[in-house]
């Protein structure tokens, strides 16, 4: 056999993974190949590959006849939209995807290159975790990328789809990174298994109910996105990526735009007139941002509160918003820390944000106190607080109390801050404050109903509007909701070149 012919025999073998019966099984299982999944990922022609003939060389592990090139994962680069990407794919056909010494390294080694030259990494993970066979290396090599994830948090953007088995240690490096994807009946992640959880709690489960993408969606909120197949999942990775830059000093790609008339005239009629009367604010988001430029973040969990992203005028934003339809769009614990992540992504990655406000307050009871809503509150604060990228807020309807505070009111550093003319902005609701305040001259009262819907009418009247609030300043327009588009695109083309100078520290303490 010619050189040449040896070099093709070598590649042909690496292109095939664990053979052609195991590459029949994936596709049994309704799973593609970790190659298939990188030609759908990447721009056609783009990718090349680094690794493809690294071998396990610890022979006392293996046969000859179980010598695979590559190890069980296919690593490399290549463009998404034009734009350079880093990339891993576990192939499952080889030892189930399990991780090896020279498998880690081929991972670290693109996480460094990634860090180096600063582009986004893309991790696709199918892997039936460490491979027992070499004992702690494999351990090591996770701890290996562990450790590259967390240097490379806030630097590159990191995303990580899940697209079969992800268990034991190997669940964190996703959770570290900053977007999971999960894919439907064939992708699941725990710490621990359905036999390990029946040996220790006598817990009956399923791999799918304990971490399948629904559970991981909707209860835990462990995973960003639910796809109904692998094809969707890739395509959701290439539109995350189009929202946001190539790293930390970077800033996201503008989309052409054609401008117009601003105005949305269906905002006007958009708020309710009853302030009890729930609407759905991501119509509100929909008139805002251009059209179809939404992408939801988290859509599962914590729907009382929206976060993703859109563009406005094609520049990307990201968006933190109350949903008044759900819960009345009250802050509780899963809601701030829903929000605090998603703020901490866009302020470290340059992206400016947009509040939308209609919070009647934090979820009082017995559950979120002793489940630490103080803490879990002043993450969604501290992250507001802390973000120095272009803040505007817009006050829909009500602002109340400590919620109004940490919705990015202009004291913990927004920019801007609108409001609609419907919006209540006070301490709290016309009828608790009432209660308060005239408690005694209700009770001496010969018609207490009456005299507390008379007064309940002169709070509303005198505190449930934007203008006290505007006297003082910490609301720079009450705008016209027809209006509030031209704002926003005013606003951020003003703030496009904000510089805030912070404290020098290491890093703060977020309240984890």
């Amino acid at each position: 056999m010619s050189k040449i012919q040896e070099l093709h025999s070598k590649i042909a073998a690496a292109k095939l993974g664990g053979g052609q019966a195991r590459i029949d099984s994936q596709h049994k299982k309704g799973k593609l190949t970790a190659r298939e999944r990188l030609q759908l990922l990447l721009d056609e022609g783009s990718f090349e590959e680094i690794g493809m003939l690294v071998h396990n060389r610890n022979k006392g592990l293996t046969t000859e006849q179980e010598q695979f090139p590559g190890d069980g994962v296919v690593t490399g680069y290549g463009t998404v939209n034009g734009r350079l990407v880093y990339v891993f794919s576990q192939d499952f056909t080889v030892y189930g995807g399990s991780l090896s010494e020279p498998h880690a390294r081929k991972i670290c080694r693109i996480m460094d290159l990634a860090m180096e030259n600063g582009a986004p990494l893309i991790g696709l993970n199918d892997s039936g975790g460490a491979r027992i066979q070499e004992g702690v290396v494999s351990l090591a090599g996770y701890a290996d990328i562990f450790y590259r994830n967390t240097r490379a948090s806030g630097v590159i953007p990191q995303i990580s789809a899940i697209m079969g088995p992800c268990a034991g240690g190997a669940v964190y490096s996703p959770a570290i990174t900053d977007f999971i994807l999960m894919v439907e009946n064939t992708s699941y992640m725990f710490v621990t298994g359905p036999n390990v959880v029946k040996t220790v709690t006598h817990e009956e489960v399923t791999s799918e109910a304990l971490g399948g993408a629904h559970t991981h969606a909707t209860k835990s909120g462990v995973t960003h996105f639910a796809c109904s197949n692998e094809v969707e999942c890739i395509q959701r990775i290439r539109d995350l990526l189009s929202y946001m830059p190539q790293n930390c000093e970077d800033t996201a790609p503008v989309y052409p735009y054609e401008g117009g008339s601003e105005s949305r005239p269906a905002l006007n009629a958009m708020i309710p007139e009853n302030p009890n009367q729930p609407y759905d604010m991501k119509e509100v988001i929909a008139e805002l941002t251009d059209a179809g430029s939404f992408l939801e973040v988290h859509k599962d969990f914590a729907d009382n509160i929206i976060v993703g992203f859109a563009r406005i005028a094609g520049r990307s934003i990201g968006i933190v918003a109350n949903q008044p339809a759900v819960l009345a769009g009250v802050l509780d614990i899963h809601a701030s820390v829903k929000g605090a992540r998603f703020t901490r992504f866009c302020d470290a990655f340059n992206v400016p944000l947009l509040v939308l406000v209609d919070v009647p307050g934090f979820l009082p009871g017995t559950d979120q106190e002793w489940n630490g809503i103080i803490t879990n509150g002043a993450k969604l604060l501290f992250a507001l607080s802390e973000a120095t990228v272009p803040k505007i807020t817009v006050t829909t309807r009500k602002a109340y109390g400590g919620a109004y505070c940490v919705m990015n009111s202009k004291h913990i550093g927004a920019d801007l801050n609108f409001a609609f003319p419907q919006a209540e902005i006070a301490v709290m609701g016309p009828k608790g404050a009432v209660e308060i305040i005239y408690k005694k001259e209700i009770d001496a009262s010969p018609e207490p109903e009456t005299r507390m819907n008379e007064l309940v009418a002169d709070y509303t009247e005198r505190f449930a509007n934007p203008y006290l609030a505007a006297e003082k300043g910490y609301i720079d327009e009450v705008v016209m909701p027809e209006e509030t588009r031209e704002k926003l695109i005013k606003g951020y083309k003003m703030l496009e070149n904000k510089v805030v100078n912070v404290p020098r520290k290491k890093h703060g303490n977020i309240p984890l």
